[in-house]
């Protein structure tokens, strides 16, 4: 169940960016709420490893979600820079989903 939200709440902040070029006033609200479902659900699912390198991808996906509220804050006050932070933040996001399940993968074999 928790899986199913997380995926929902991401698919959320894309929609929610993509809807924000039509109506600006409502976005944030939908941005705000599936970033911080996002958020509570990736702090509360740590990494189950050991190993140092899965620890420094997890804090980059924490460093994602802090990205992705100051990108919410930016998108409520207005401001254009939104979009570059959302951007860092997914770029960060996208390297860990990447690579943690390797990382991951690499340690259950090595146990």
């Amino acid at each position: 169940m928790k899986n199913i939200i997380f995926k929902i709440s991401g698919v959320l902040i894309l929609l929610s960016a993509i809807l924000y070029m039509f109506y600006p006033a409502v976005a944030p609200w939908i941005m705000a709420f599936s970033v911080a479902v996002f958020s509570v659900i990736t702090v509360i699912s740590p990494y189950p490893g050991k190993s140092i390198r899965g620890k420094r991808l997890f804090n980059f996906r924490i460093l994602s979600c802090l990205l992705m509220i100051a990108a919410t804050y930016l998108m409520f006050k207005n401001r254009t820079e939104w979009v570059l932070v959302m951007v860092a933040g997914a770029v960060f996001l996208l390297y860990s989903a990447y690579v943690l399940p390797i990382e991951l993968d690499k340690e259950n074999k090595d146990s």
